[in-house]
């Protein structure tokens, strides 16, 4: 007979015993609770230093936003804090951009939707920030005209001045402005304008089309406010500051940063630079009536 080379099926093998003790230890590790991911940032939050920041996803790429980092720096008392910030085009100077009253009722519309702390101003003109603080609740305002070479004041087409603003909540702070040293040399001296109260400066500006100029401009502005961000005071500073972050061409406008302070922006033109205070995230929202983006961002301070 011709001998298989297979051998016959077997039964099935037995099964292995697991030893009891192995099975307790099995058991136990399966009722072991799982920290939450919320649980486990709050205990990052109470143990971490005032600087540390952790990552979370960024936005769309289509979106031109910065990445989002929330801050788990702050302790449970952080409060969120909203600058909005907005070139409104509206002294009709230019045309291209300049669509009348439909502009103010569009950021009526923006600020009665995100309710921000704070909404910082550029190209508007004197007028427009009474009828835009009457939806912060009418809180504390600030104006500064951009200059003409002669020292008078730049217009709107209506004759009004034409400049920067800030609209906040709250109440009860002093104003300062200055014209930036450095100029480039044309019909309108970019200035500043700020608002300080007993715990927190805020300022806007609008820097120069020139790169040059714009970032001799843009590191003057961070070095007036350095040192009272540096003392632990919240600090930033909002505006259309005319320069890329990371562009092909021109200035980088993330040299025109230094410590204490952070930058976030519009993926455009408009950044918001601020000092010991937190970061939560950013939001650009299209605007019909005007030819930027509202810029939102969250931060927070205690």
């Amino acid at each position: 007979m011709r001998r298989s080379w297979f051998r016959p099926r077997t039964s099935a093998r037995p099964r292995p015993v697991v030893p009891q003790a192995l099975v307790a230890l099995l058991v136990a590790a399966a009722t072991v609770p799982v920290t939450s991911s919320a649980s486990a940032a709050s205990a990052v939050s109470a143990t971490s230093p005032a600087s540390a920041v952790s990552a979370v996803p960024k936005t769309s790429a289509a979106s031109g936003t910065s990445p989002a980092v929330r801050s788990v720096a702050g302790t449970a008392a952080a409060q969120s804090y909203r600058v909005l910030q907005l070139n409104l085009c509206h002294s009709g100077v230019n045309t291209s951009c300049f669509n009348g009253e439909n502009t103010v009722q569009e950021a009526l519309g923006v600020i009665g939707a995100r309710q921000p702390q704070v909404v910082t101003l550029n190209e508007i003109c004197r007028a427009d920030l009474a009828r835009l603080a009457s939806a912060m609740g009418d809180g504390h305002r600030v104006f500064a005209p951009a200059l003409r070479p002669d020292g008078t004041p730049v217009r709107c087409v209506d004759g009004d001045e034409y400049g920067n603003g800030i609209v906040f909540r709250a109440t009860g702070a002093t104003n300062f402005s200055g014209v930036h040293a450095t100029q480039d040399g044309g019909s309108e001296r970019r200035v500043y304008v700020c608002a300080e109260f007993a715990d927190l400066t805020g300022c806007t500006t609008h820097l120069s089309t020139t790169g040059t100029v714009a970032m001799a401009q843009c590191k003057a502005t961070v070095a007036l406010l350095r040192d009272r961000g540096a003392a632990t005071r919240p600090t930033f500073l909002a505006g259309d500051m005319n320069m890329k972050y990371a562009p092909l061409f021109g200035q980088n406008v993330q040299n025109c940063n230094s410590a204490p302070f952070f930058r976030k922006g519009d993926g455009d033109v408009q950044h918001v630079f601020a000092a010991s205070m937190g970061f939560e995230r950013t939001d650009v929202i299209p605007m019909r009536y005007t030819d930027h983006p509202a810029l939102l961002v969250t931060l927070t301070r205690p």
